[in-house]
């Protein structure tokens, strides 16, 4: 119910063919860029707080711009960039030649950078704001830099480039991989400049350099230490160009290629709708790969570093990417079937006294596969009854027969959000009032006091929507029971690897698991956790998580009731269960994706497992302690 934040979003274009080319087939010199703004703007929901693109020119003459960067805040970035580019570019540019474009317009080139920004580091502002460029009058060791990506050892990767002798200008993963990756490309342009410096002058030197850029050899220099999920774009200036996935395979990478482009995005169906391409035409960056594109624009898929297993993250799947690609829709449907025991368990099979429907629009599809579910059980139901009758020697009536056939699964849109109150300006109880009515109701779907209402999520986070808003305004519909279902499992872990999914403090399963252990006296298991936690805290790297042990403690069913005791309003009259998808059943409808560690724990790296025990100590410490 609390939208959640994803990392970033990217998109890469590289021209296989001369600018004149794209200008004959398409019309214009700006095909190029028309696709980057598709691509961006088609990933809008993987970053809203910023957006940035770049283009490296590879014909512009000395003494001009090869390297172009525009960037904004905010959720009109997108277009707020490409109005600016198309300001800059000249009002007959489809009539000038195409040498004169080629080597003066600026936002023309031969390589194009799209980037969406999504904050978890707390840090804004547009000096964090992706693309990062490495500016170098050897064109050669200049660097373009964005990703979708969070770094979990960012200290250890600071000191690395500390003792280089180098002096970043701010604490951010992405300048720090900028700095460290553009390390490496200057060591690779030197060991090139001695392998020919006896054998060739300048300029021929500085071209045969430019033109034997091995990113692969800089990447393998620079990946070792990175612990975290990403997806990294980079591009020199002159005009080699990769895209690097982590070897978990955690964060998300596509690509299509033919004679005409090499083109990335963060998305399956975003390139197919571009460029109209069918599935099998767009291929998985696979985990632990570069996509390696030289400056005559031949391209190679190499092994950077090992694969660690399949850590390919579920809420991809389950929420941040978008549900027209066919094998997502088609997992999101299997979430909501794979509820379905729970959900009629909730409402003791009572078919026709239940209505259901879904909040919020994201969570349509996993709803669909929910009904459909429902209608095929009660079916079965409606042809059980039948047959009976039959076997016992009898022929239903028509009234009888009417009356099994007439049963239905009874659906509704309950709630509508459609407007965005600006809740920021009211302090207090003002505050928790306006939030009540974020979501308009459907009045006279509901039978006062007879049905149960069931609505289905794709996620329940902090649960303060849950509190403040949806269980408020369902219950003036007068249900007998709100029957609140999440699609999937219980988040009780903290990401760190680009989805802003908060500290654990903040986590209702969380704070359910606190309040269970305090409510049990088990207090001094929280601070036998604690005391283990500061052990592995102290470790080179943390083997354990240490609320794991809490958890099991109590079964998900546990958590849910305590769950409902937090967030239930004191004011409402309904009824209120909370149902979450179990783990297994979130692998058996998303097989692809088995990254969980958001729900169990299972953290894919060692930087993971210290965020969570660093957040329990945080905790601890901060909260804990002043109860």
């Amino acid at each position: 119910m609390e939208p959640l934040r994803h990392e970033c979003g990217i998109a890469l274009i590289r021209l296989r063919k001369p600018l004149e080319y794209y200008r004959r087939k398409y019309g214009t010199y700006t095909y190029p860029l028309d696709r980057l703004y598709l691509l961006m703007e088609k990933q809008h929901n993987r970053g809203q707080e910023g957006a940035g693109i770049g283009v490296v020119k590879l014909n512009a003459p000395a003494g001009h711009e090869y390297a172009f960067r525009e960037r904004a805040l905010g959720t009109g970035a997108i277009d707020e960039i490409f109005g600016r580019v198309s300001s800059a570019l000249p009002g007959d540019l489809n009539k000038m030649s195409a040498e004169e474009v080629d080597a003066y317009t600026p936002f023309v080139g031969e390589i194009y950078m799209g980037h969406l920004r999504y904050s978890t580091t707390g840090r804004s502002g547009l000096e964090y704001t992706h693309p990062f460029l490495r500016r170098n009058n050897w064109p050669s060791r200049a660097l373009m830099l964005c990703g979708n990506f969070n770094m979990t050892n960012v200290d250890r990767i600071f000191e690395s480039i500390v003792n280089t002798g180098q002096h970043p200008r701010l604490m951010s993963d992405t300048i720090l991989l900028l700095e460290q990756i553009g390390n490496a490309l200057d060591k690779e342009n030197h060991r090139l400049y001695r392998h020919y410096r006896d054998e060739l002058q300048d300029p021929v030197l500085a071209e045969r350099i430019a033109g034997e850029i091995d990113l692969g050899a800089v990447l393998a220099a620079s990946s070792p230490l990175w612990d975290g999920g990403y997806a990294i774009v980079g591009a020199t200036g002159s005009g080699s160009s990769f895209v690097m996935r982590d070897p978990g395979g955690i964060r998300p990478a596509f690509y299509h290629i033919d004679d005409e482009i090499i083109v990335v995005a963060s998305e399956r169906p975003v390139i197919q709708t571009v460029f109209n391409l069918d599935k099998d035409e767009v291929c998985e960056l696979e985990p632990g790969s570069a996509l390696l594109i030289d400056a005559r624009a031949e391209v190679k898929v190499s092994r950077i570093l090992e694969p660690t297993g399949n850590h390919r993250c579920s809420f991809e799947r389950i929420y941040f990417s978008r549900g027209s690609d066919e094998d997502i829709y088609r997992e999101r449907k299997a979430l909501g079937a794979n509820i379905v025991d729970k959900v009629l368990a909730a409402i003791d099979h009572d078919y026709d006294n239940a209505v259901f429907s879904f909040i919020p629009n994201t969570a349509e599809v996993a709803y669909n596969g929910m009904i459909e579910e429902l209608t095929r059980r009660l079916d079965a139901n409606r042809l059980e009854e039948i047959k009976n009758i039959c076997h016992s020697g009898g022929v239903p009536d028509d009234d009888t027969l009417k009356s099994i056939l007439d049963r239905k699964i009874r659906t509704e849109k309950v709630a509508i959000k459609d407007i965005k109150l600006r809740t920021f300006i009211a302090a207090g109880s003002s505050r928790n009032d306006l939030a009540t009515h974020v979501y308009d109701i459907t009045y006279g779907t509901i039978r006062a006091g007879i049905d149960s209402l069931v609505v289905i999520d794709d996620s329940i986070v902090r649960g303060t929507t849950l509190t403040r808003s949806i269980l408020r305004i369902l219950d003036r519909l007068n249900p007998r029971k709100i029957v609140v279902v999440s699609s999937s499992p219980q988040v009780r872990y903290p990401d760190c690897y680009g989805i802003d999914l908060p500290n654990l403090e903040e986590l209702a399963a969380f704070r359910a698991l606190m309040a269970l252990l305090t409510a049990d006296g088990r207090q001094h298991l929280i601070d036998a956790a604690y005391d283990e936690c500061r052990r592995q805290l102290e470790l080179p790297e943390c083997s354990a998580n240490v609320v794991q042990p809490l958890y099991a403690l109590y079964t998900d069913d546990d958590i849910s009731a305590m769950m409902v005791q937090m967030l239930r309003p004191q004011e409402i009259n309904a009824e209120v269960k909370i149902i979450f998808q179990s783990l297994q059943g979130l692998h058996n409808a998303v097989p692809s994706s088995p990254g969980d560690w958001y729900f169990s724990g299972n953290y894919p790296t060692p930087g993971g497992t210290r965020t969570v025990n660093r957040s329990f100590a945080d905790y601890y410490e901060k909260t804990y302690l002043q109860i």
